[in-house]
């Protein structure tokens, strides 16, 4: 077996098991791990090898990557504890004895002041030391983050936020997918850092306005003090530390830690990615 994927509960790790294989891996030449083994029980009946992997739990990590080649750590997302979660991936990749270790960081983790980008920038850091070849991919935002909320958006007439006037370089999970594929099949990648965003990067004003155009509804952009937009996001329900990583990131956003000018998404996956004009449509029919 060559490949390990973590987090193949999670939409990216699914995504990026999917792509493996539609490149031609062989599924028994991959695993597809997560916590709960049951929602991989469709793609075992494939022919994919699923096992159980905790990041809680560095024995079941380094079973799960026994005999395999390279590993791809798919970040975990609870922020307090993403940093030691990394760690014990990382120490049993290399415990396991893999020859390469993939990981799914954040756009300019290295400049970035997010609260995000703490954790992924230590992670780099720690994965660097440790010795194991390796490659980052600096997954910018998804677009999906953007139209999960067009019903919303086109509800209330408004996009909030805290971004100012900043750019992102969005692109949709999918091509972030394909890239991670790209790596672990291709050669040449060790030590690479990949800054990986779409090319067509877009305000949230602009955001707002192609929305309108699109759906026939106006639409505006309401900038926001992070407070007011933290406790707006408080007021529709979402978790406390999810709202204060959210406001955090579009003061990111707003100073450019979320944008980036290079074509390395391009290169990986050979085609241009996906934009916002190619999703507005279908998302907004949909």
């Amino acid at each position: 077996m060559s490949i390990a994927v973590t987090g193949a509960t999670g939409q990216l790790g699914r995504l990026v098991v999917e792509e493996l294989l539609r490149r031609g891996v062989a599924s028994r030449d991959i695993v597809a791990t997560g916590r709960n083994t049951d929602r991989l029980a469709d793609l075992a009946e494939r022919g994919v090898h699923v096992r159980r992997a905790d990041f809680a739990d560095s024995g079941s990590l380094v079973q799960a990557f026994q005999g395999v080649r390279k590993v791809l750590i798919v970040s975990t997302t609870t922020v307090g504890e993403r940093y030691d979660n990394h760690v014990r991936a990382i120490d049993a990749a290399e415990d396991a004895g893999a020859e390469l270790v993939v990981y799914t960081s954040t756009l300019n983790a290295r400049t970035a002041g997010m609260m995000l980008a703490d954790a992924h920038a230590k992670t780099e850091q720690y994965l660097r030391d440790s010795g194991v070849p390796f490659v980052v991919l600096r997954n910018g935002w998804y677009l999906e983050n953007y139209t999960s909320q067009f019903p919303l958006y086109l509800e209330t007439g408004v996009v909030p936020g805290s971004a100012g006037g900043g750019r992102v370089s969005a692109a949709s999970r999918r091509d972030y997918a394909e890239a991670a594929a790209a790596v672990l099949t291709g050669e040449g990648h060790a030590g690479a850092v990949y800054e990986l965003g779409g090319e067509n990067a877009f305000t949230l004003a602009e955001l707002a306005s192609a929305l309108s155009d699109a759906s026939g509804r106006q639409v505006i952009y309401s900038d926001l003090p992070a407070e007011q937009y933290r406790a707006a996001l408080l007021d529709a329900g979402l978790p406390a530390e999810l709202a204060e990583v959210l406001a955090d990131s579009d003061l990111g956003l707003k100073r450019g830690e979320l944008f980036t000018s290079r074509g390395d998404l391009r290169r990986l996956i050979g085609r241009p990615p996906t934009g916002l004009a190619d999703v507005l449509t279908g998302a907004i029919e949909s």
